[in-house]
């Protein structure tokens, strides 16, 4: 399997940069190879105790990109508008394609085409507030 960029937020605020190949939504643990010894073994993490996982293009993205943090209007979105606020205040927006709050998480698109994040996993549990658009 490939690897693939992520960034891993945890719930107390640490951030790793690296690789995974064993990521699975429906997985409790995965391993995250951090982006400074890509080659070398890599960490175990636990889904329990994340905030969020960003797919990304790029560990460095663009400092001096304005990312639209809002739906182009009159532009079809596929999936469902949604706003999240985590535990913490930090809030997202995106667009869904099913949520079920008894699952361990579920994958939030980000408006903007153009931005680093792919997608991103968002942990139930992290969520404080969750609404539809």
């Amino acid at each position: 399997m490939e690897q693939i960029k992520i960034v891993v937020r945890y719930a107390d605020g640490r951030v790793i940069k690296g690789y995974t190949r064993d990521f699975f939504p429906n997985k409790s643990l995965f391993h995250l190879h951090p982006a400074d010894k890509p080659s070398g073994e890599g960490i175990e993490v636990l889904l329990k105790d994340l905030k969020a996982i960003f797919f990304v293009r790029d560990f460095e993205g663009k400092p001096s990109y304005n990312e639209r943090k809002d739906f182009t209007e009159g532009k079809q979105s596929p999936g469902r508008k949604i706003e999240i606020t985590f535990a913490d205040g930090e809030m997202l927006v995106g667009t869904i394609m099913g949520y079920d709050p008894q699952r361990p998480g579920f994958f939030l698109f980000p408006p903007d085409p153009q931005s680093n994040n792919l997608r991103i996993f968002v942990v139930s549990k992290a969520v404080s507030k969750f609404r539809y658009l």
